[in-house]
This record gives structure tokens, sequence and C-alpha cells, in this order.
């Protein structure tokens, strides 16, 4: 039996622990919330493109020696490169094509699906499918008794300024406004003269870089694999419920939320029981609060 008693070292740890996992889980679920918020592409391969990201990083560190902290930004500039080219091939066309809304969303999940067996059989093809790792910043740091992995602690700094950031661009620049007026209305924005062919595949492309960051991240302190991608994916989409589907502050205070309590729950049940406590949460939200735990019931986005 799993003693109830933590000293303040333990529970320093432990909460530690929730938060560097949930500062990936909003990074994750920011990019896949700004594609759904804004074009109500509800791209269910957003984790594929984050197993890129991881790759990308692992290979240049491995096979030339390139800083896994440089890849950082290059990871986000290849994924945001890449997704400019797959909304201009795939959801540019579909929005052209398809008569309303319901009908391009359930398009665009159809090729969203595609483009997740599609990435996951080419990364296997280049790769293989062993799990892949490098070491990276793995000595100790101690802090109030307690211990932390230095890479770690690391992946969880840079993913909140990473958040903070894609944050704090939404709501203080004129390019944030214009994508929280289409979230909000997307007639009254195109009304106000809002281009939405310049803003959708931007965001669009923004999304998958920052999923290529949570993965750039994710390849200093854990292994990879092909399959990595698709957990994220669904684990993002419970922080946006979580967080209500639109709102980037929720999306944040959702990933922690989560984080934190997947820790305190595996340690006091089974580290096996991860997924189940994330559904139960899931579940729990979509019945009680359906809007979200941080968005107010009056807000529409």
């Amino acid at each position: 039996m799993l003693s109830s008693v933590l000293s303040l070292g333990a529970w320093l740890e432990l909460l530690t622990s929730g938060l560097i996992t949930g500062g990936i889980y909003a990074l994750v679920a920011l990019g896949l919330n700004l594609q759904y918020g804004l074009m109500r592409i509800l791209n269910i391969a957003h984790g594929e493109f984050l197993m890129v990201g991881a790759y990308l990083t692992w290979m240049m560190q491995t096979s030339f020696g390139f800083p896994p902290l440089l890849m950082v930004p290059v990871s986000f500039a290849i994924l945001m490169v890449l997704g400019l080219a797959i909304h201009w091939l795939c959801f540019r066309r579909l929005t052209a094509t398809s008569p309303n809304l319901d009908i391009f969303e359930a398009r665009g999940l159809m090729v969203a699906f595609g483009l997740m067996f599609l990435v996951q059989n080419f990364v296997s093809w280049g790769w293989g499918g062993d799990l892949r790792g490098y070491d990276f910043m793995t000595e100790p740091v101690k802090f109030g008794g307690a211990q932390f992995a230095g890479n770690k602690l690391l992946v969880f700094f840079l993913a909140l300024v990473f958040a903070i950031a894609m944050i704090v661009l939404l709501r203080m620049t004129l390019l944030g406004k214009g994508v929280r007026a289409l979230m909000q209305s997307p007639v009254g924005a195109q009304l106000v003269g809002i281009n939405t062919r310049v803003l959708h595949p931007l965001m669009f492309g923004i999304g998958l870089g920052l999923s290529g960051v949570a993965g750039a991240l994710l390849s200093m302190a854990y292994t990879i694999s092909p399959s990595m991608g698709e957990p994220y994916t669904v684990t993002a989409l419970i922080v946006i419920t979580l967080g209500g589907f639109g709102s980037m502050g929720g999306a944040l205070a959702g990933g922690l939320l989560l984080g934190v309590v997947e820790a305190i729950g595996m340690h006091y049940t089974n580290p096996s029981l991860k997924a189940l406590l994330s559904y139960c949460v899931f579940i729990g939200v979509l019945l009680l609060r359906p809007e979200g735990l941080f968005t107010r019931k009056s807000r529409k986005a």
C-alpha cells in the first residue's frame, strides 16, 4: 500500500513532473486549438508532425552533431513551411469545394486521417520502428530537497516560453486580433476586411510549427518512436476540451492541470492507469462543463 504522506521534496518532485508533462501537452494543444478554433480543421495528424520534429532533431544531433537547442527554431521553421504546403495542397481545395462547414469538417477529418497514416509509414520506412534517443543535459539539478533532470526542466521552461509567446502574439498584436476576430465570427471578420486566404494557411503553418517545437523538446528528454504522435493528439483534444475550444489561455491552463492530475493520480494508483485518468477527466468535463473549465459560459470562442 502506497503511503499517503509525502515529504516536501517528494511533493515538489511530483508536482514538477506533472508540470513538465503538462507544458508539452499545452504546447501541442495550442497548435491544434489554433487550427480547429480558426479553421475548423480537426487535424488528428497533429501528433505525427510532433513526431517528425522529434526525429529531425534526433537525426541532426546523432548524425551531424547539431545542437538540439538550435533545432528548436529550425524544427519550427521546417514544420511551418510543411504546414503551409499541406494547407495549400489539401485544405485550400477543400474550402473551395465544400458547400458548407459541416461537410468541410468531415472531409478535413478524412484528409487528416490520411495524413496521419502517411506520415507514420513514411517515418517507419525512413528511420525504422526502433526506439531512438540521445543524451542531452542529463545531469541532475537539486532544489529544495528535490532532484530533477536538467533536460526535463529545460523542456518545461522552453515549452512555457513558446506557449506564452503564442498567447501574447494572439492577444497583443494586430495579427492576433484578426485571428481572434475570425474565431469569434468568421462572417463578421470578413465583412470588416480580414483576409482569410492569408490568415488560414499562416495559422495552420504556425500550428504545425508548434508541434515541431514540441517534438524537438521531447527528443531531448525522452525516447522517440514512429507511434509516439497519436497519444499526444488524443491528449491535445482532452486539453482543448478542458480549456475550451478556441481558448489559447485555456489550452495552457488545461495542459498544466492535466499533467499535474496525471502525476498525482499515477502516484496514488498505478502508472499504467495514466490513459484511464485522462479519459475520466475528459468525460467528466464533457458531462459537467462542456464549454471548458476556463471558458465563461457566455463566451463563444
